[in-house]
């Protein structure tokens, strides 16, 4: 039976995506209806859409966190500091952490598999670097401290970091030992904010 309560509280969300991703792990993303999930997690499947719109979003959930991100490195950076100085640190903030945003979270590897082995999860995760694209280009065009171009640098700044994260993501796939991929993705990191930083994007 369906549970009654708290059916739109960040536990029963919780719950959703921990059964959504297992099941998902370990049976491949295609072969998992929304309703197995939602049966799984003792929900309806509208519960389970009202949290999660797509079922692509039941295993790439983390979109929420990247916008945040996003947004306070452009809004609560500190003053006088530029936005690519911000940018930089929450980068490198995440690698230190070993946040699954940097894709160097351990036991990382099977959601990497999944995700590569389902077209549908691909083309949304392209989709979530374009939104996330769009809400970083918002923040800087209403940024008074930047005068920058707000969307080429939204663009490049994405697009990199997904390179990144993307090779991450292959080398660890192959079985590379994660303290050697972690020292590649921190030197890909410097590689990439010293391009931003050589004058192809003006900067405050």
């Amino acid at each position: 039976m369906p549970r009654t309560g708290a059916r739109g509280g960040p536990q029963t969300r919780a719950k959703i995506s921990e059964v959504a991703t297992r099941l998902f792990l370990d049976r491949g993303f295609d072969t998992v209806t929304v309703t197995e999930v939602a049966r799984e997690a003792g929900v309806s499947a509208v519960t389970v859409f009202k949290h999660f719109p797509r079922k692509e979003d039941l295993l790439l959930d983390r979109e929420v966190d990247a916008v945040e991100l996003l947004r306070s490195a452009v809004r609560d950076r500190a003053p006088g500091a530029g936005v690519l100085q911000s940018l930089r640190a929450t980068a490198f903030g995440l690698l230190e952490q070993r946040h699954a945003l940097s894709g160097l979270k351990e036991g990382s590897v099977p959601f990497f598999r999944t995700v590569a082995d389902s077209p549908a999860l691909i083309a949304r995760a392209r989709e979530i670097a374009s939104d996330l694209q769009r809400t970083l280009a918002g923040e800087l065009e209403h940024d008074p401290a930047f005068d920058g171009d707000a969307p080429l640098l939204a663009a490049f700044f994405v697009a990199g970091y997904t390179t990144v994260l993307v090779e991450t993501a292959r080398r660890l796939i192959a079985g590379e030992p994660a303290d050697i991929v972690a020292d590649d993705h921190r030197a890909r990191l410097e590689r990439l904010f010293d391009a931003l930083s050589s004058g192809v994007v003006p900067r405050p």
